[in-house]
């Protein structure tokens, strides 16, 4: 049986964002819901068996996404980036996250978007 918290929190948040993040903490305040998202530390696929070390995260993006019972709701995520030593590359995962020329998530801009027609 699957844990109710789990189920819950893959209902509230984008669809498949569990699968890379993990939810470190959740605060409630006067501004709303701030979820913190930290990226697990999963190589991208195409760089599977090359060498790589983790190297922290990029600085921390904050989206506005879907209310939550009339609290607004912020993504605070921490993405992570690798380096390479073979190559000397530092990388990080391609995310299509943020709505393009926006600060909020897609489905939260195509939300809106539809909403004021």
């Amino acid at each position: 049986m699957q844990d109710p918290y789990l189920t819950l929190i893959r209902c509230l948040l984008p669809e498949g964002i569990l699968e890379y993040f993990n939810v470190t903490h959740v605060l409630q305040g006067p501004a709303g819901l701030q979820l913190q998202l930290e990226e697990k530390n999963l190589l991208p696929e195409v760089y599977h068996g090359q060498r790589s070390e983790s190297k922290g995260f990029l600085p921390e993006i904050k989206l506005q996404d879907f209310p939550i019972r009339g609290q607004q709701v912020t993504l605070c995520i921490k993405r992570r980036r690798w380096h390479l030593p073979d190559s000397g590359e530092v990388i990080t995962r391609d995310w299509k996250l943020v709505q393009q020329g926006t600060r909020m998530t897609s489905e939260f801009a195509a939300f809106l978007k539809a909403a004021l027609g």
